[in-house]
């Protein structure tokens, strides 16, 4: 009998950094259960959408309303043993302010070669070249 699959999802928030221009910054946050820096993200609830799931997860983390975009390629790994699928977008944000609060410590703007290297694991550092791939598409 096979594990029964974790379902997640998340966004890769960005914005233009402030002050003009066209740098483009992320939004990595820091998780304290985990000591991991990540992109918002979690867990669906029963009957939820994933793109539904992943802008809940990304206001419940980081205070940010954002605006979703094309889907980003999708995470597979194992967690505590379980397989584990993380769907993931590339979002704009829109508005909003963030509150440390139990799950995301920290929250960090950064250019997108700062948030490759804060980043904790390889999979999430794959999806800054998939998000810089979509924006050059425009």
């Amino acid at each position: 009998m096979s594990a029964q699959i974790i379902r997640a999802a998340g966004c890769v928030l960005w914005r233009y950094a402030e002050g003009g221009g066209d740098v483009v910054e992320v939004a990595v946050v820091h998780r304290p259960k985990y000591d991991d820096w990540s992109w918002p993200k979690g867990k669906l609830k029963r009957g939820e959408t994933a793109l539904a799931g992943a802008v809940r997860e990304v206001l419940e983390e980081t205070g940010m309303h954002c605006e979703p975009g094309p889907p980003l390629p999708t995470a597979r790994y194992l967690a505590a043993g379980r397989p584990k699928e993380v769907h993931y977008w590339a979002a704009r944000a829109t508005g909003g302010t963030f509150e440390p609060n139990r799950e995301v410590d920290q929250l960090l703007w950064l250019p997108l070669e700062a948030a490759r290297s804060r980043l904790t694991q390889r999979r999430d550092r794959e999806l800054v070249d998939a998000l810089a791939e979509v924006l050059a598409e425009g």
